[in-house]
């Protein structure tokens, strides 16, 4: 085994361990601890006795965090909230796999995250340094649980970890090289309040050294860190900037040709490069790379043409900044479907942007869309209020004339289990 593992194997052995959530994380915990002499316990509040969980001691019911302060260590899953309801002492015994890769890899790594374009910009890093010839593995939010990779690791591979603000909360480790890509309101469903939100994110450069570079959004640009720091921004002159359709580095614009649409996605390719060319990548290289990235699906993605009409699934949009954006990446847009779960987002801004928008349909799902839809200007355009996204894709089908954007600025919880499946269901309805 190599030394990721054995590092691993260490920090667990004769411990009393407590898998926090049981979902695709926690089975990839229980796997890994399987090989190491440890006490294992899984608590969740769903009953997940199976036969994979054979031999392990099970927690399960509403009142399942209760066995906090009776583990050694707490290995805690992205997806449950804490808010404030632990101690002290319990919160010192929470880790995550996102944490131990950090403390226990000899690897260099990439950790990026953000409110949007993490998974974009996680993929293109990876893809840019593969075809460029270096070793590399995509791990973390982007669906694969860090600790997945402890035996695909080479002397020289280099592990690119989206990392979700859930997976950032706890850690007190920050990656090698940290990228910070924006702050949006989100996850307030999560979170005590906006700034425990913040705060999670921010542990991606809280712990770097003078060793560490971080590649930030220049209005995040932080007081107290002492990482190398290269600036972003999408507008302004900054060491990473967009500026007449072109990504410019350091003073220097690089003409990519790229399937991605919008200026936000030329934004997260100039960071990508930047990125690669840091861990010593070819820039001619990896620019031919950019060309070759397909981009991700449920983002911006041309899902087809029915009737002379274009359908466009941007279901990854959960809050008003990126269903703005979807909106520029395109000329055209005449129908948008907004809405989805209410999580007490300020959607002010978007309401202003439709009012002043040439949109002509705007088509409402519950619960958010429901509850703008009195700010909306009705003179210029017509507004529908859908029940569901089959009567959203029926009304679309039957006014839109050019383009037909769901960008729903919403989380999909409690109609879809995800934005895969709420893209999905668009797609049926579409050509259905």
């Amino acid at each position: 085994m190599n030394e990721f593992y054995e590092r691993l194997k260490t920090y667990f052995e004769g411990k009393s361990v407590l898998i926090l959530g049981f979902g695709r994380e926690g089975k990839s915990t229980l796997s890994l601890l399987r090989g190491f002499d440890c006490e294992v316990t899984i608590a969740d509040r769903n009953d997940v006795s199976s036969a994979e969980t054979e031999g392990i001691k099970v927690i399960s019911g509403e009142r399942y965090l209760d066995c906090l302060p009776d583990y050694d260590i707490i290995m805690k899953a992205p997806g449950i909230a804490l808010f404030d309801n632990v101690s002290p002492e319990v919160r010192e015994r929470i880790t995550c796999q996102t944490e131990l890769l950090l403390q226990f890899c000899p690897n260099r790594v990439v950790g990026i995250t953000g409110t949007k374009g993490k998974s974009t910009t996680s993929s293109l890093i990876y893809h840019i340094l593969r075809e460029c010839g270096k070793s590399a593995v995509l791990v973390g939010n982007i669906g694969i649980p860090p600790l997945d990779c402890v035996n695909e690791l080479e002397k020289d591979t280099v592990v690119v970890c989206e990392m979700s603000c859930h997976q950032l909360e706890y850690v007190q480790v920050s990656p090698d090289i940290a990228i910070y890509l924006n702050l949006f309101e989100e996850h307030l469903d999560h979170y005590v309040d906006f700034d425990a939100y913040r705060r999670a994110k921010e542990n991606i450069y809280r712990y770097q050294s003078s060793d560490g570079v971080l590649i930030v959004n220049e209005e995040l640009f932080p007081e107290d860190t002492e990482s190398v720091i290269y600036t972003a921004s999408l507008t302004k002159h900054a060491d990473i900037c967009v500026e007449d359709g072109c990504p410019v580095i350091l003073g220097r614009a690089y003409k990519v040709q790229t399937k991605l649409l919008g200026k936000h996605n030329l934004y997260n390719i100039g960071i990508a490069l930047h990125t690669a060319q840091l861990l010593g990548c070819d820039m001619n290289d990896a620019c031919a790379a950019v060309a070759d990235f397909d981009g991700l699906k449920h983002r911006l993605e041309n899902i087809g043409t029915v009737n002379g009409v274009t359908y466009i699934n941007d279901s990854i949009s959960t809050c008003p900044s990126t269903a703005i954006a979807a909106v520029r990446a395109f000329e055209g847009v005449d129908t948008i479907i907004v809405g989805g779960m209410d999580r007490g987002i300020d959607y002010s801004e978007l309401v202003d942007f439709l009012n002043c928008s040439e949109i002509a349909n705007v088509i409402l799902l519950p619960d958010s869309g429901h509850k703008i839809e009195g700010a909306l200007d009705g003179s210029k355009r017509s507004i529908y209020h859908a029940a569901d996204m089959r009567d959203a894709v029926s009304r679309a089908k039957q006014v839109t004339k050019h383009i037909c954007l769901l960008s729903p600025a919403a989380a999909s919880y409690g109609f879809y289990k995800n934005f895969e499946e709420r893209g999905e269901d668009f797609r049926r309805l579409v050509l259905e």
